[in-house]
């Protein structure tokens, strides 16, 4: 448990890593480099205790209460809505959800859907909310492995993931025909914290948003 000062944050590994710890040295809140991290997950400074997690688990770190902020891509918030609230766009981090066929495939817009279509995906909830938004039947295969695969061995019509250039879809010969939406990574609030440490919360909130404002 954090004292009444001290604002704890739970930063992402991953792909975000570097670009959440640079926001936090922009801000003048924490500089830390890779080389002292080490091994740590969690590193304090005065005022400020930050907890590394794996990307899924800021939402329940924030939710929960264990962090006062969190640093998560938008794409994390869309398979796991909560409690907190979403303060701030980071403007890093930036990809696209998309669903993508074989190079081969027949399916191009919706005019060229089976009846029930069958996606591969690492995000369940977006994928079949979005299909079914749009008045589609839609199978959808979740894995946790690469989901390229999935198309080239006839496990499904296409898949629904994320992508920042596109290299890794034409790379095994997939071509994107839809977005579903942009991701970046985004600033969350305990809403606790916001409302009974209001002054020391929104302090850190503030200079993380003119980083982000400034950067962009």
């Amino acid at each position: 448990m954090t004292s009444a000062e001290q604002v704890a944050i739970a930063v992402p590994t991953g792909a975000l890593h570097d670009g959440a710890l640079s926001l936090l040295a922009r801000s003048g809140l924490a500089s830390l480099g890779a080389e002292e991290l080490g091994r740590q997950l969690l590193v304090e400074r005065e005022g400020l205790r930050v907890i590394l997690v794996r990307p899924s688990d800021v939402p329940a770190y924030v939710d929960h209460g264990a962090a006062d902020l969190g640093i998560v891509g938008k794409d994390i918030l869309w398979e796991t809505p909560g409690a907190h609230y979403e303060l701030v766009d980071l403007r890093f981090g930036g990809c696209r959800l998309v669903l993508a066929v074989p190079d081969a495939s027949s399916l191009d817009g919706p005019e060229t859907w089976p009846p029930m279509i069958r996606v591969a995906t690492k995000y369940p909830r977006t994928a079949a909310a979005w299909f079914e938004s749009r008045g589609q039947a839609v199978e959808v295969v979740q894995l946790h492995g690469s989901v390229e695969l999935a198309p080239q061995v006839g496990l499904v019509d296409g898949i629904v993931d994320l992508t920042a250039t596109g290299r890794t879809l034409r790379d095994n010969r997939l071509r994107i025909t839809a977005v579903l939406g942009t991701s970046t990574a985004r600033l969350i609030a305990n809403q606790a914290s916001l409302k009974t440490r209001t002054a020391a919360v929104q302090s850190v909130v503030a200079r993380m948003r003119k980083a982000s404002s400034d950067a962009g």
